[in-house]
């Protein structure tokens, strides 16, 4: 992807979210920043995996998410506040994204984001090269932490009810186990895995947006099926089908060989699991 691409795209994020209040689109954001909307509509929703509507949407309820918990703001308030003309529109598509109406994501006091802002920082010094593959990858280490965490912000709306706080503590006990594997390009995090040997599980799989079409889950499951996971059954968890706060999850862990398995509810979340034999 070329540099220059990867700047407009800051751009139009950083216009974005100075109107999140605005409810601003496509049409908004192209005569603002004076980009073609269709060359602008699939600039972004090549790179961020969302178009500009999806990713407002997302980032809006997120903010309300957050009133919902920290503020003390009538429930009509924080729907105003998050572009919806009634209190009724606000608790339907509130409740089809968070599995909870308002009043009751409020009382449960847990916070937990559908889209954190889009950040894009770093070098990508190797986003032009080859498809990477298993012997790219190596066991994450302590120092490795930071962009770490900077790519599970990145991806964070495939990971419903994530406490970062929770996560850390999990991250560093499987780092310790060599439980934790990261993939880098130069000092950033461009894909990542946490895996139970005892289970057979992959509990978190992560890649950057922009390294999508680099072969990089395949070349994960690759390293846990021939080296590290020989001989198990390999398992996965993700969003039910038709869940609208699927961003497209689900269809990727189904190109990649795995398989419907049962329904569950995890930390409160509809989910369900997916195994590769």
């Amino acid at each position: 992807m070329p540099v220059q691409n990867i700047q407009n795209i800051i751009s139009t994020i950083d216009y974005l979210e100075a109107h999140l209040t605005d409810c601003p689109n496509l049409d908004m954001a192209a005569e603002a920043l004076h980009y073609s909307k269709y060359h602008l509509h699939r600039m972004f929703t090549d790179t961020v995996g969302l178009t500009i509507h999806e990713y407002v949407l997302r980032r809006r309820l997120t903010e309300a998410a957050k009133l919902l918990v920290f503020s003390d703001k009538p429930v009509l308030d924080v729907a105003m506040a998050a572009g919806y003309g009634s209190q009724q529109a606000f608790t339907k598509i509130f409740t089809a994204m968070y599995k909870l109406p308002p009043n009751k994501y409020r009382e449960n006091e847990k916070f937990y984001p559908l889209q954190l802002k889009y950040k894009l920082e770093g070098s990508y010094h190797m986003l032009d090269n080859r498809e990477f593959t298993e012997q790219d990858i190596a066991f994450a280490k302590e120092k490795d932490i930071p962009c770490w965490m900077e790519l599970v912000r990145l991806v964070v709306d495939g990971f419903p009810n994530l406490d970062e706080e929770e996560y850390i503590h999990v991250l560093r006990e499987m780092i310790r186990k060599r439980q934790a594997l990261i993939l880098k390009d130069g000092d950033t995090a461009i894909g990542i895995m946490i895996f139970s040997k005892n289970s057979g599980s992959i509990d978190f799989m992560g890649t950057h947006p922009l390294y999508r079409k680099k072969g990089i889950p395949k070349a994960f499951l690759d390293k846990v099926m021939g080296e590290l996971l020989k001989g198990k059954e390999i398992s996965i968890t993700t969003y039910r089908e038709g869940d609208r706060a699927d961003t497209g999850h689900r269809s990727e862990i189904k190109e990649l060989g795995f398989a419907e398995a049962e329904l569950l509810v995890e930390y409160g979340y509809p989910t369900q699991r997916f195994v590769l034999k």
